[in-house]
Order: structure tokens, then sequence, then C-alpha cells
């Protein structure tokens, strides 16, 4: 069976304290809104839909300009931090 390994790519992301809507919506713009619901969260418009993200989700700019939660277990098993 062939085997293929996933190109490194740089992103940028922003994690969600539920206290950092401010940062949130520079970052994301008309890609998400705020519900101001039950609790914190932010509705985020990726290609798949909208899907919501809880305190302590990043969120993540894709490759092709996309933005998408990811939960903070997966982004630490994914990502690591690039020196700049």
């Amino acid at each position: 069976m062939p085997k293929f390994r996933k190109k490194p790519v740089e992103i940028e992301a922003v994690q969600f304290t539920g206290k950092n809507d401010v940062e949130i919506a520079a970052f994301v713009g008309n890609d998400g809104f705020d519900p101001d619901s039950d609790g914190p969260s932010w509705e985020i418009y990726t290609l798949e839909g909208k899907m919501t993200a809880r305190p302590g989700d990043w969120i993540i700019k894709g490759v092709s300009d996309e933005f998408y939660p990811c939960k903070p277990e997966i982004f630490e098993a994914t990502y690591e931090s690039v020196d700049e």
C-alpha cells in the first residue's frame, strides 16, 4: 500500500479563551460571529458549513484563507510553534 506524508504547512491560529472576542473578531472578520447565547462561543463559517468554537478551542486560518475551529488536544497533537 502506498504511503504519504502530510506536507509541512505554517498556519495562523488564535486560541479562543471566552474573553477575547475582539481578538477573534479581528482574526476571522466576516467568517464568524459571536452568537451571544448561552455561554461564550463563536460561530465560524467553514468550507463544510457553520461550526461552533468554545473556550479552549483554537481557530485556525487554513491554506486557502478559510477558518475552522480545532479542539485543543487535536491542535497540540498536530501543530507546533514556529520561531519567527
